[in-house]
């Protein structure tokens, strides 16, 4: 009899050691734990599958977005094209700041407390979006985690109980013999190695995953930052021309 696929307990009755045998064999608790776990890693691999793609995407947006918008075109162009439905992150962070300048600009009047006030507004519109885009792609994530640091314990937990019902079969038997145990410790085990396929995919995409979602957190500040100083200059310049065009007082 090949030992790896089954065993023979003291009473003669057959058990099938084999991966699917070993599941069919457990405790309903124990399968309620594994069942658990496959599910979670099936949703792990479905999550990092989404989360490298969108990332990519975003990044390769924003790389044709930066070409567009430092090719010294218009921004009012830009603005038009990207701004009514933005599609990637750089996009909504653009267009929440034009939004705000031009909701802002026509009120600049020469005044410099209004373009100071302008530029906070700019400022903390973009700030605003950059945090919602970036909540938008951090979906999910706090998932990886969780799974990355319960599931071997969620696993430990259907070995232990496994282990608990192979005790209580030598209890009940008044047997010690391994053969009588065996299945049972397999099955609990079998639980344990499943929360780690489950944990350890998790662990090492939250890892990566994270560290690619704060370096394209930076890359939003960054520009949010630059195109900040961009309209700050040009409020400035506003400011400066009406003082300019404004009439002299006249001499008493």
């Amino acid at each position: 009899m090949d030992r790896s696929v089954t065993a023979t307990d003291l009473g003669g009755a057959l058990h099938d050691l084999s991966l699917w045998g070993l599941f069919l064999q457990a405790d309903w608790v124990v399968k309620l734990v594994m069942v658990g776990l496959l599910l979670a890693s099936v949703w792990v691999w479905a999550i990092v599958f989404e989360k490298i793609t969108s990332l990519r995407r975003a990044n390769r947006a924003a790389d044709e977005f930066e070409d567009a918008f430092w090719s010294g075109g218009s921004l009012d162009d830009l603005y038009r094209k990207e701004g009514d439905q933005p599609s990637h992150p750089m996009a909504a962070v653009f267009a929440s700041a034009m939004r705000e300048w031009r909701r802002s600009a026509q009120r600049l009047a020469g005044s410099d407390l209004v373009a100071a006030g302008l530029k906070e507004r700019i400022d903390r519109s973009m700030s605003v979006t950059v945090q919602r885009e970036m909540d938008r792609m951090e979906r999910w994530m706090v998932f990886l985690a969780s799974v990355g640091s319960v599931g071997p314990f969620v696993g430990l937990f259907g070995t232990v109980w496994g282990i608990m019902n192979s005790f209580a079969a030598i209890a009940g038997m008044q047997n010690t013999n391994l053969a009588v145990v065996a299945p049972g410790i397999a099955e609990a085990l079998f639980a344990t190695a499943i929360g780690l396929v489950a944990a350890i995919p998790a662990v090492l995409a939250y890892n990566k995953i994270s560290t690619d979602l704060a370096r394209f957190a930076s890359r939003l500040e960054g520009f949010a930052s630059e195109f900040g100083a961009i309209l700050s200059r040009q409020s400035e310049s506003a400011v400066a021309g009406a003082e300019a065009r404004a009439p002299a007082p006249a001499a008493e």
